[in-house]
């Protein structure tokens, strides 16, 4: 199962900001001319593959709600639940009580965790209630250290500023089951409140990761997110031919029950994700042209390819796909040359221009001459993939172009 939802709480006071949170909510300070801190996040969870995102708002919620409300980013929605008074981040939560999932991603809208968070919703959803990201930190202190039982947290400790050693946290994104909503008070806190309970109970788990971690929320830090997130925003970019490459090209494939995946074809995904890149679809689909199926099916079928990569922790950051042809059958895709359509580069220039891509150890992975071709134009290494399994030629382009 796929979990699609994901909740950001955004409404804390953000007093220790002082004056920059007075009339602006402190995860929507700007961090660069143009964007906010919310941003980034809103761009981390949709471009893995979270489609409802629900901000969770409480200080001057009324801005979230005028900038957000119904926004689109990637393939995702964005909207907005403003908890009528303060509440903790537990009764916060059930103020969406009405719309949650039976599995969702949450995360604290005032910091930014750099993971792989299709890894932290992966695997079987039984036999507990809440999944935590965790993070060994140089000094716990500030937040307060976390005990685990192989992936069973126990016990939570108080934060401690006079204790500065190394220790592992609570890095505030959480998987989490509406159960959850079962032990929720108002007001209560997760972090305080709830999330101890569950430990106490045996139904907390948490998962280990090493990204790039901070918390914007003191004046220091907040000049560290000035000074680093925008910069970090920028990553290579793996461009994956679709038909041959990922899955079978059993001639104009569409019907998302038939999708066969090429050896190796989800798991190259995830070294890809794993290793910080953004991976993008880029196929020519010919078929909506000669009215063999139509674009919802095009996006039909790339839903159950992220939903087969969901179960392994893995996914795609964006399709792209051109449906025009020089010989359409129907008109509106009838077009000589297309600047999108491969041999031409057009897909891959407007990811290019769409999302923050490090040009630097980007390539393509193609089957035909016409991905060459295309990876040629934009400006980027190209691999032509022959056959077999497809992790051994995703391995060897991350190892040349990490060089």
């Amino acid at each position: 199962m796929r979990v699609r939802q994901a909740l950001l709480l955004i409404g804390g006071k953000g007093t220790r900001l002082g004056a920059q949170t007075a009339s602006t909510p402190k995860p929507l300070i700007e961090i660069a001319p143009g964007l906010r801190f919310l941003d980034v996040l809103l761009e981390q969870f949709a471009r893995h593959a979270f489609v409802d995102i629900i901000l969770l708002a409480g200080h001057l919620g009324e801005q979230a709600e005028a900038l957000y409300q119904g926004r689109r980013v990637g393939e995702a929605c964005v909207s907005v639940v403003r908890e009528p008074a303060p509440a903790g981040t537990g009764g916060a939560l059930s103020y969406a009580a009405d719309r949650l999932d039976p599995w969702f991603a949450m995360a604290n809208g005032d910091s930014l965790f750099d993971i792989n968070l299709r890894a932290l919703a992966a695997g079987p959803l039984s036999g507990f209630v809440g999944r935590l990201a965790l993070r060994t930190v140089p000094s716990a202190a500030r937040y307060g250290a976390v005990d685990v039982e192989g992936d069973r947290i126990a016990a939570f400790h108080e934060k401690s500023p006079g204790h500065g050693a190394a220790g592992l946290i609570n890095a505030g994104v959480y998987l989490l089951s509406r159960a959850v909503l079962e032990r929720v008070r108002i007001p209560s806190s997760l972090e305080h409140d709830i999330f101890p309970e569950l430990a106490q109970a045996g139904l907390l788990r948490g998962q280990r990761f090493d990204g790039f971690f901070l918390d914007m929320g003191l004046p220091e830090t907040l000049a560290q997110a000035v000074r680093e997130v925008p910069r970090r925003r920028f990553r290579p970019a793996a461009f994956l031919d679709r038909d041959g490459v990922l899955n079978a090209d059993s001639g104009y494939a569409h019907r998302p029950e038939s999708l066969a995946w090429i050896e190796g074809a989800r798991e190259a995904v995830l070294s890809l994700n794993e290793a910080g890149y953004f991976v993008f679809v880029v196929t020519n689909q010919a078929g909506v042209a000669r009215g063999y199926y139509s674009e919802a099916d095009v996006a039909a079928f790339h839903g159950r390819m992220q939903d087969d990569l969901a179960e392994i922790g893995a996914h795609v950051d964006a399709f792209y796909y051109c449906p025009f042809h020089p010989e359409a059958q129907i008109e509106r895709y009838r077009q000589a040359e297309h600047p999108d359509r491969k041999p031409n580069p057009g897909m891959l220039l407007r990811a290019m221009r769409e999302w923050p891509v490090r040009p630097a150890g980007s390539f393509l992975i193609g089957d035909r001459q016409t991905d060459l071709e295309a990876a040629r134009g934009a400006g980027v290494p190209a691999y032509l993939f022959a056959g077999g399994d497809l992790r051994a030629t995703a391995a060897q382009a991350l190892r040349e172009q990490s060089r």
